[in-house]
């Protein structure tokens, strides 16, 4: 049996959490089409006869002089630094670009099975002309590493869509091949090891971003004030007090949006997701409030991204 920890690493929006989404079949990362969506290490948990495999989504890899980047990164590099196989995932209907060459350049220093991921293959008319332009960045990458007195790197390259699935299939199969020997870590049901409380938070915040991406996407997180276990009319329920926080009152004015109806719609949008993902109803009291300039304060940072 086969046993292996996969981490991901790729530029923001490449694909990396619809990617583990797919792969694992159910919703373990929250999606956006807004950049670094992903603050914190997602793991997700692939089951199957052949073995186990546990995912370790990253936030993009994302070069900026912003604290909150830079705390992001840091996550990245910490969770990557130590993995035995790494999934680079890359979009390639995107220039590959100056974060292209860096995560390149530092994947090449590292003593870890690489697997590159070209996602994206379903927009084959834009990806066919940015594909031949990063396989040779990789080609200077293998050849940088084949200087190199130790073994040259195992890498494994993959054409991919994580939208609709295509080739997803002999992704799998390459990543059991090069997985070692093991017993499972986690029961065969299990898809994801996440608490019940950030789970809540990040559908929350999700469905936020995806309301507010032309305005304040990345100025908010979840705070989850209260959370109990209830007995109610009809068996078990989950009482949840969470707060959508802003950086001003006048973000805070467009989260709530004319007459409360922005608010309303990312409520109904999370308990409508959160419903299918427990057994047991879900109540939520959703506010709104503000904490000042929150993005630049190290206290809350290293509480939010982990």
């Amino acid at each position: 049996m086969k046993s292996a920890f996969i981490t991901l690493i790729g530029r923001p929006s490449s694909g990396k959490s619809t990617l583990v989404n797919k792969i694992c079949g159910y919703k373990v990362s929250i999606v956006s089409a807004t950049p670094q969506t992903t603050r914190n290490v997602i793991r997700g948990i692939l089951t199957e006869e052949r073995g186990q495999l546990i995912f370790q989504d990253t936030p993009g890899y994302h070069i900026s002089e912003k604290k909150i980047n830079n705390e992001l990164k840091q996550v990245t590099e910490t969770v990557v630094n130590d993995a035995e196989i790494i999934l680079y995932v890359t979009d390639c209907t995107r220039e590959p670009g100056e974060e292209e060459k860096k995560i390149l350049e530092y994947l090449a220093a590292l003593n870890a099975v690489v697997i590159v991921a070209l996602n994206k293959i379903d927009l084959i008319t834009v990806a066919e002309k940015n594909i031949p332009e990063f396989l040779e960045s990789l080609g200077n990458f293998l050849k940088k590493n084949l200087r190199k007195k130790e073994p040259a790197k195992d890498i494994s390259i993959c054409h991919v869509s994580a939208m609709t699935g295509e080739g997803v299939d002999k992704l799998l199969d390459v990543m059991f091949e090069k997985a070692p020997e093991g017993e499972k870590l986690y029961p065969d049901d299990v898809y994801t090891d996440q608490d019940v409380a950030f789970r809540i938070s990040e559908i929350i915040r999700e469905k936020a971003v995806n309301r507010t991406k032309e305005e304040i996407p990345h100025s908010v997180y979840v705070e989850i004030a209260d959370i109990e276990m209830n007995q109610g009319q009809h068996g078990e329920e989950l009482w949840v007090r969470a707060f959508l926080i802003a950086e001003s009152e006048s973000q805070k004015k467009i989260i709530i949006g004319s007459g409360g109806e922005k608010i309303r719609a990312i409520k109904k949008a999370a308990k409508r997701e959160i419903k299918s993902i427990f057994p047991y109803p879900v109540i939520i009291d959703l506010r709104v409030k503000v904490n000042s300039n929150w993005r630049k304060k190290r206290g809350i940072l290293s509480r939010l991204i982990r």
